[in-house]
């Protein structure tokens, strides 16, 4: 059973991370205009900012095609699972962190917060107790 919850959260983050695949091939209006619907103010285009968007994202996404892996093959990449937990929680603090700074508004800054946070800790607590012992496991 947590074997199925911790793919289930593995694939839940590929998801989460892997929604930034529409930044990487987005038009700048298009991608301004969804940053708009979450709260940015208007952003002219420059394109030292474009270039970082299709980087941000480019980055983001493989990250979630990384969790996308995890999350079909959780056994054979059972070493590194805690650690992209790890790095869902890290995350989740740098966010919470700036978000509280800059005095944000609730959505997405507590959505994105939580995701990480929440699917962080449960991919740590669910990896400890998934998988049998290693001298217990059939090869």
């Amino acid at each position: 059973m947590k074997l199925r919850l911790l793919r289930l959260t593995l694939a839940f983050s590929a998801l989460a991370w892997g929604a930034s695949l529409f930044g990487v091939f987005a038009s700048w209006p298009a991608a301004e205009a969804v940053s708009q619907e979450l709260g940015a103010k208007n952003i002219s285009h420059d394109p030292m900012l474009d270039y970082w968007l299709r980087m941000a994202a480019g980055l983001f996404s493989l990250v979630g095609a990384l969790f996308l892996v995890l999350a079909f093959r959780p056994q054979q990449h059972r070493a590194i699972i805690p650690w992209f937990g790890g790095l869902m929680l890290v995350e989740g603090l740098v966010l919470l962190a700036h978000g509280l700074r800059l005095h944000l508004s609730p959505i997405p800054f507590v959505a994105d917060t939580l995701t990480c946070l929440g699917a962080g800790a449960a991919i740590l607590y669910l990896s400890c107790g998934a998988f049998p012992p290693a001298s217990a496991a059939k090869h």
